[in-house]
């Protein structure tokens, strides 16, 4: 299984802070699941300009195509104006309509106020559903008060972080065991 961690935004380093507990987590807990984290800060992506994504070369091909070939994907972003930074938006733009097709996507948000908790239901979750992703429900909401010195410092964060985690896993493996049973009932 091909889990990659999409840490979403080029400032800031809360979202990074909590991807990285989360890769952590993975690791920790399944150390024979293959994880990546991309974190776009340290990526020159370019913008998408309706190319196929293997089109594309360098810093932008490599990010494409690592989240096309992973199982599930955990995106991390921050709320920028009550939205997903464009940042975000842009890999979303690059990668075809059915990108998340059989895939698990779980997501983490953080935000500097409880006032963007209904950013991840009105914002990603709808270009989500509609690139076909398979969404784990539940999300991590993290807040400015969760952290201290680029800690998280919410005990509870962190179990809902590990708990994401899981999820995800989970989820993953029973989507591809139902393909699977699926596939099975084809004769050719």
């Amino acid at each position: 299984m091909k889990i990659v961690g999409l840490s979403g935004s080029k400032v800031g380093s809360k979202t990074r802070t909590a991807m990285d507990y989360t890769v952590k987590a993975l690791k920790e807990k399944y150390p024979d699941i293959e994880v990546t984290l991309i974190d776009l800060a340290e990526y020159d992506v370019q913008f998408s300009d309706g190319r196929n994504f293997r089109e594309y070369e360098g810093d932008t091909k490599y990010v494409a195509e690592t989240l096309m070939d992973a199982d599930a994907i955990i995106i991390g972003t921050p709320v920028f104006q009550a939205s997903i930074p464009a940042t975000l938006k842009n890999v979303f733009d690059l990668l075809p309509v059915n990108a998340f097709r059989d895939k698990v996507v779980s997501m983490l948000v953080t935000a500097g106020s409880p006032k963007h908790y209904l950013m991840v239901e009105q914002q990603l979750k709808p270009v989500l559903a509609y690139m076909k992703a398979q969404m784990v429900q539940t999300f991590v909401f993290i807040e400015e008060e969760d952290f201290y010195r680029k800690q998280i410092v919410n005990d509870d964060v962190i179990f809902r972080i590990e708990r994401l985690a899981e999820d995800t896993v989970v989820l993953t493996d029973t989507f591809t065991k139902i393909r699977e049973a699926k596939e099975a009932e084809y004769d050719f």
